[in-house]
């Protein structure tokens, strides 16, 4: 299994491996990562043994740190044989990022049969050239056969948390368990661990405009802005747990963190979050009506391509970040204000939901590979 460098690489990977051993319990799993990423510290403590190579992507800010990058290929790639010759694969499993590509490229020249999953809408330019010698590519994306062999893509979905898939129950009850009032409409922002200061702005400069509505909104604000919005919205703390709801009005939740994101989605009517390809398939799973907001420094973009894939299925708004001082409150309004649209939306995000994803990407798997 090889996929890095962020939880949207690393957490398919494991969802797939997990799905495996689920049916396999004897299966022996070997990750490899690029050393210092997050990878070397999620997946052991998923339960997974890896190893790491000195490998980095190309960077585009600075030239220079480039100079040393054909060494750390060429390290990477015979350290991946050796590994391989040793360890013995029935099959390869890509999820994107750094080590990816030298893992699977070397697996593949050395007969391994290699498997692909993609998360975006937009592949990088490294799965495309491996597609070229993998059995499969699992795509979250339909209409991917103008990057990939057509007879070789599946549209399948991204593997998401179990308890995503588990654990989402009617709004009112949700609404409830979380102390807001079942009547009233919620608005869920999310921006991800270390938050969304973009998202974050937006939400200080239309804090009075939202209390004039009367909506609830819950608002995931991430580590980095969390005791500044707090000092700046005056709001109380109530200590630092998962649990602690500061608020004005009892109209206005902060959160620094969500670690129970199945509740606050099933609470929610209408949702606020980046683009990433594993939140958007949460949130197609969820099926409340959305505004994404891309992260523009995503790599080549694909935050904005994930978005326009759902905003041309009307399954959901985006607005750009260099927009939001003019566009987000205006569009949060149409949405909020039109219950029609609303469920226009929520239907429309049934094409992108996959549910059964990892269970389907393993099944097409074991396939090929018994074939």
């Amino acid at each position: 299994m090889s996929g890095g460098g962020t939880g949207g690489h690393i957490f398919p990977a494991i969802a797939i491996a997990q799905e495996i051993q689920k049916r396999f319990p004897e299966t022996e799993f070997l990750f490899i990562g690029a050393q210092n990423k997050m990878e070397m510290e999620k997946v052991p403590q998923a339960g997974f043994k890896i190893e790491g190579l000195n490998i980095a992507g190309f960077d585009r800010g600075n030239k220079l740190k480039n100079i040393s990058l054909p060494y750390k290929v060429i390290s990477s790639l015979l350290k991946v044989k050796n590994i391989i010759k040793q360890f013995k694969p029935d099959f390869a499993i890509g999820t994107g990022g750094f080590a990816s590509a030298p893992a699977l490229y070397v697996a593949s020249n050395l007969g391994v049969k290699t498997f692909i999953q993609e998360q975006n809408s937009l592949p990088g330019k490294s799965n495309q050239f491996l597609a070229k010698k993998a059995q499969a590519v699992f795509t979250a994306y339909p209409k991917m056969e103008s990057f990939f062999e057509k007879s070789q893509t599946f549209f399948l979905g991204n593997p998401v948390r179990e308890t995503i898939v588990n654990d989402l129950i009617d709004s009112k009850t949700a609404k409830e368990k979380l102390g807001l009032n079942p009547q009233i409409l919620t608005i869920l922002s999310v921006g991800g661990s270390l938050g969304s200061r973009t998202i974050n702005n937006a939400w200080k400069d239309n804090l009075e405009k939202l209390k004039g509505t009367g909506f609830q909104l819950i608002w995931q604000t991430g580590k980095t802005d969390y005791e500044k919005i707090v000092v700046s919205c005056q709001l109380s703390v109530d200590g630092k747990t998962d649990n602690q709801q500061p608020t004005t009005d009892n109209q206005i939740t902060i959160k620094e963190f969500i670690s129970d994101m199945a509740l606050h989605y099933s609470a929610a009517d209408v949702i606020v979050s980046r683009a990433g390809a594993i939140a958007i398939s949460e949130l197609a799973i969820a099926k409340k009506p959305l505004i994404l907001v891309p992260l523009p420094t995503a790599a080549e973009d694909h935050q904005t391509k994930n978005a326009l894939t759902l905003v041309e299925k009307n399954a959901a708004k985006m607005v750009k970040d260099t927009e939001m001082k003019d566009k987000f409150w205006p569009t949060l309004m149409e949405i909020c204000e039109n219950e029609n649209l609303r469920k226009t939306m929520s239907e429309n995000l049934e094409d992108f939901a996959k549910p059964n994803a990892t269970q389907e990407i393993v099944d097409e798997i074991l396939k090929i590979i018994n074939n």
